[in-house]
């Protein structure tokens, strides 16, 4: 049964950026300012705790010693972004609770990189999850997926950076530059001097100064209109807290369906493969810690999202009974959570500060680990396959350089974001567009034993052209819809400030309206279906071309980057199912935990303590014959 849910929520044009309701006092501002110095101050005790004695992998790596707490709660902060902060409670103030099922993704989104990417990648003792992509195809391989994540991590972290800094500048009067300049000169410092650890342990001070600062708002706000209670009979009064929606439409923006199941691919690409999740898991000091930190965020996500949904509430039953100026109501919705707080926090000095202080965790926790992964990546895939000769002081030397230099690099991205306009929201969509198409790439190399080189690059450009056709297709049909009157079923995404509102898909179908058809109706795709549709389009793309090209027929095939699916399902079955299906025996079970890693080649075989390569060798025996190609275990002589 689906319950509608009501939208009648006015869509806004974005405020005015030079007028200012809210300024900060001495004490915000102390609080903000303690944040950064306390932030700087962690980097810097783990950046020169030790100094001279460093190595690149307690540079990159922590030394592969960390505990699970810290890994989960950094794994949590590294995408909870101020974006994130400032946009959950504004899509329940205005649409309702709907938005909180995406929780229900969480369980396979965090259960699955557990199971199957963490013990693939933890096993083959990488520094760079595209490491792994040599291991099972190829350098050319390797280098495409490095490219791909660079590009995609630089776009995002100026926008991550800028967009908030613009936000807090319309509605306290907040030095905008001052702000983005502070917060990337900071975050470098600490990362780059500091490297992975220190990165850690600020996203883990930074995680707690963000549940604090939403704590606060969720108690003063409840307080004033009267208890959790009246929040919650209120808002179900103007029809704000929503059923399920079962409708299987993929293109309806919201429903339980797109939000479980949708998201889950969502939480794949964010953390089964992206190498800022990846280089924390395998930063853990046992491959045990790694899977009880993945474990861990499951409790933390749902946690935050239950607070930014509580938010959302209060702020809609708090304008219920003490309305919104006409200022206020002319803003763009991601600045009604900023012009929330600053009404309910003006008379307690140093809770306005708290609250920013809260935001711009969310930003030095993104920022910080994008600088840290990009640096890795860029010196794990790009740089040392082609010269290995570096020494361990000129790597550490250079792996802090990268660090610097991508810094400015998001300092620069941010410059250019306030000059983007309207092409400012396709940088924020290209992080998700390209999520999908890695992960495609990763599932195709660890499910499908068949898939080659060849496969992988064209499945992955097909996936990465699919993407952007729809995302910007989407983004260009959004925006020219605009120009029209907005129907009340059409949901508004309105970035900060003096950036433009973008129209995008709606939340309930419309009975008064036709349809989309054709490559219209291809555009109004859910966004949340994204990443399923592109790693789809990776994988089956990637299997023709490898079936085509003769698939692994000749190739080495290195049994360890190999996830066993079918003997694991198998083995799910009672004893006397098994005995009719005949199963691939790997010689190295993923089951079996084993204590010595093997060394990796760079033709991405691995070498066994007998001085052997091990090859994938299609078997012959006749009791096959009918079915797909069976790889068996080969040892040659090197």
């Amino acid at each position: 049964m689906s319950v509608v849910v009501s939208t009648s929520a006015p869509l806004l044009p974005a405020s005015d950026t030079n007028t200012v309701t809210s300024t900060f006092s001495l004490v915000d501002y102390v609080v903000f300012v303690l944040l950064l110095v306390l932030s700087l101050a962690i980097g810097l005790y783990h950046a020169f705790r030790g100094w001279g004695r460093h190595t690149v992998g307690q540079l990159l790596m922590a030394d592969r010693k960390m505990s699970c707490l810290p890994v989960a709660l950094s794994l949590l902060a590294t995408f909870q972004s101020a974006v994130a902060i400032l946009g959950v409670p504004s899509e329940i103030y205005r649409f309702g609770t709907q938005y909180w099922f995406l929780g229900c993704c969480y369980f396979l989104g965090l259960l699955i990189p557990a199971h199957v990417f963490i013990p693939v990648f933890y096993r083959l003792h990488l520094t760079s999850a595209y490491e792994y992509l040599e291991l099972r195809f190829n350098k050319a391989v390797r280098v495409c997926g490095t490219l791909t994540f660079i590009f995609q991590m630089v776009i995002y972290m100026g926008v991550v950076l800028y967009a908030p800094s613009l936000a807090l500048n319309a509605v306290t009067g907040f030095d905008l530059w001052l702000s983005v300049l502070t917060l990337g000169i900071v975050c470098t410092v600490y990362t780059a001097l500091g490297g992975l650890k220190a990165v850690i342990w600020t996203d883990v001070f930074q995680t707690l100064v963000m549940f604090l600062g939403q704590l606060v708002v969720i108690i003063v706000g409840s307080a004033k209109v009267g208890g959790l209670r009246h929040v919650w009979e209120v808002a179900s009064q103007h029809g704000r807290i929503s059923g399920i929606v079962l409708d299987p439409d993929p293109f309806v923006r919201h429903t339980f369906w797109t939000l479980a199941f949708g998201g889950v691919f969502m939480m794949l690409s964010l953390y089964g493969v992206n190498q800022a999740q990846v280089q924390r898991y395998l930063s853990s000091r046992t491959e045990k810690a790694a899977v009880l930190s993945c474990y861990a965020v499951f409790p933390c996500q749902q946690l935050v999202l239950c607070m930014s949904c509580l938010i959302g509430l209060v702020m809609f039953v708090y304008y219920q009974e003490y309305p919104m100026s006409t200022q206020q109501a002319q803003a763009a919705p991601d600045q009604f959570v900023l012009y929330f707080v600053m009404d309910l926090l003006k008379d307690l000095p140093g809770l306005p500060g708290l609250f920013v202080a809260c935001l711009f965790s969310g930003s030095l926790s993104t920022i910080s680990s994008a600088f840290n992964s990009l640096a890795t990546v860029t010196m794990e895939d790009l740089i040392r396959p082609w010269f290995p000769q570096f020494s361990e002081v000129q790597a550490i030397m250079l792996s802090r350089i990268l660090a610097f230099g991508y810094g400015l690099l998001c300092l620069g991205m941010a410059y250019i974001s306030s000059q983007m306009g309207p092409v400012l929201q396709a940088a924020l969509s290209i992080f998700g567009m390209v999520g999908g198409p890695l992960l495609g790439l990763f599932c195709l190399g660890m499910f499908f034993p068949c898939a080659n080189p060849p496969g992988a690059i064209v499945g992955l450009l097909a996936g990465l052209i699919m993407a952007f056709w729809i995302g910007i297709g989407s983004i260009v049909t959004n925006m020219a819809s605009r120009m029209a009157p907005s129907p009340p079923n059409i949901s508004s995404f309105s970035l900060p400030s003096n950036l433009t509102s973008v129209t995008m898909t709606t939340l309930m179908p419309s009975t008064t309206l036709s349809k989309p058809t054709g490559l219209q109706r291809l555009y109004s795709l859910s966004y949340l279906w994204y990443s399923a549709h592109n790693s789809t389009t990776v994988i089956v793309v990637g299997l023709i071309v490898s079936l085509l090209t003769g698939g692994m027929r000749g190739r080495t095939l290195n049994p360890r980057t190999i996830y066993p699916v079918l003997p694991k399902l198998v083995a799910l079955l009672p004893l006397s199912c098994q005995k009719r299906f005949h199963c691939i025996s790997y010689s190295q079970d993923l089951s079996v935990d084993t204590p010595t890693f093997p060394e990796k080649m760079s033709n991405g075989m691995l070498k066994n303590s007998r001085d052997k390569e091990v090859m994938a060798v299609p078997e012959e025996s006749s009791a096959h014959q009918g079915n797909s190609p069976t790889f068996i275990l080969q040892e040659t002589s090197l």
